[in-house]
Order: structure tokens, then C-alpha cells, then sequence
């Protein structure tokens, strides 16, 4: 099993925001073992279509995958589901790094710029550019002034140091407490 951040991290990645309340049900069924999506339907007392958008989902995320099997009686297909705990950890730990090393691009971006800004906030520019437009807003003629962007520098770095320590390097599957 996962636990109870890491769930939440996957449905916020994979499910949209009108599936989340309907994917927890769903996600609980497939975390207790090989089910099918009747069952899972049955058990969740949700629309089979739903459940099975909500598997869809979830495979092409990576982190569900099934069984296809022929009824031998009546030459139906039934689809056995299994949930992929480990791919899980995998994709969040891709999306953790993305994060961070955007984070760290911006960083760097901002600590080595200077910036000039519309007095009347219409455009941000780096002295580069800013020279190029004569420090003169291009949309309403204003002179532009520096901008002191140590606000900024700070919010990314506050953003950056919560990414780095908030354990996503070494999450383990562990159990969740219902």
C-alpha cells in the first residue's frame, strides 16, 4: 500500500478535479487487491462507465493495469485490475524532480537579473530588455523603474526548500491508515 500523501499527490496528478471525490472509492477497491471493474462498480455503488474512466485513467497514468479474459459461457471479456504501487512512487518522484528543477531555473533566472517594470504594471523586463525599449513601457509610454526582486527570490527559495525536504526522495509504500 501507499501512504495517505503519496495517495493524495496521485489523484491530484491523474484524476480531474469533478472524478476526485468518486477516484478515492475506486483507488481504495483497487489497493485491496486484483478486482474487476464490475466489482468495483458494485462495491463503490458508482456508474460502471465512471469507475471505468476513472481505470482508464489511472492506466495510462501507468499506475493500474489489467487482465483481459474470455468467459468461456458467454464469450464476454472481463477486465481483472491491479494496482501498481511501485509505478506510483515513480511518477511522483519524476513530477517531484520537474518541480524542483523548474524551481531552481527560476531561481537562478531571478538572482541574475535585473528588472524594470511599467509604473502602471504592465510589463516586467529584464535591464536587457529594457534597454532595447528605452526603459519605456511599449504599451502606454511610461518610464520604467527597477524592481527590487528579493520578494521574489525569497517566495522561490521558501517554495524550493519545502520540495527539498518534504521526503519525496525516499518515500517507501507504506500502509495508509483508513
Amino acid at each position: 500500500m501507499i501512504d495517505e500523501q503519496v495517495l493524495q499527490e496521485l489523484i491530484h496528478e491523474v484524476i480531474t478535479e469533478e472524478e476526485e471525490e468518486e477516484a478515492i472509492p475506486v483507488l481504495e477497491c483497487l489497493m485491496k487487491g486484483k478486482v474487476t471493474d464490475e466489482e468495483i462498480s458494485e462495491k463503490t455503488q458508482l456508474k460502471l462507465n465512471i469507475v471505468r474512466r476513472i481505470l482508464y485513467r489511472l492506466y495510462d497514468a501507468g499506475v493500474a493495469s489489467y487482465k483481459r479474459s474470455k468467459d468461456p459461457e458467454t464469450q464476454w471479456y472481463t477486465y481483472t485490475w491491479k494496482f501498481e504501487p511501485e509505478k506510483v512512487t515513480e511518477m511522483i518522484k519524476r513530477k517531484h524532480s520537474e518541480i524542483v528543477r523548474k524551481l531552481r531555473e527560476a531561481l537562478e533566472f531571478e538572482e541574475n537579473n535585473m528588472f524594470f517594470v511599467c509604473v502602471n504594471g504592465h510589463y516586467r523586463f529584464t535591464f536587457d530588455e529594457a534597454t532595447e525599449e528605452n526603459f519605456t513601457c511599449p504599451e502606454c509610454g511610461s518610464k520604467m523603474e527597477f524592481m527590487d526582486n528579493s520578494e521574489i527570490i525569497q517566495e522561490i527559495k521558501d517554495e524550493l526548500s519545502l520540495y527539498e525536504n518534504n521526503g519525496f526522495d525516499s518515500i517507501k509504500t507504506t500502509t495508509i491508515n483508513s
